[in-house]
């Protein structure tokens, strides 16, 4: 192993890191039980960061996992309280806020229907 000509300290961080890809290399069945006792001895042992790379580098990159956005439907009630506040608050004596929420609860519906639709749910 060839030695960095001003190698850099592993912090604590650096090694939680490296050993939270092995076990997660061994629940995805990439590694052995064996195979992740050795490296994770290896792991704690390491004086510098460069000795942490070999110990993932035949290890397969992880994809990350889309984030999922809220649903639509989240917002529904927040909006509802406040455009109801706002029409307490206005000098308007009917109920204008029928109108904004029926075009929320059309849009809901329809986004509803089709990621019905889209997943087979």
């Amino acid at each position: 192993m060839s030695v960095e000509p001003n190698p850099v300290r592993a912090s604590d961080a650096d090694r939680e890191a490296v050993a939270g890809v092995l076990n997660a290399a061994v629940g995805a069945g990439t590694l052995t039980l064996a195979e992740v006792e050795e490296r994770l001895t290896a792991v704690y042992a390491a004086k510098y960061r460069h000795d942490l790379l070999p110990l993932t580098a035949d290890l397969p990159v992880p994809v990350p996992r889309e984030r999922r956005r809220p649903p639509v439907r989240a917002f529904v009630p927040v909006a509802a309280l406040l455009l109801v506040l706002l029409w307490v608050v206005s000098p308007v004596p009917f109920f204008w806020p029928v109108f904004p929420l029926a075009f929320i609860a059309v849009r809901v519906s329809a986004a509803s229907r089709h990621r019905r639709w889209r997943t087979g749910t």
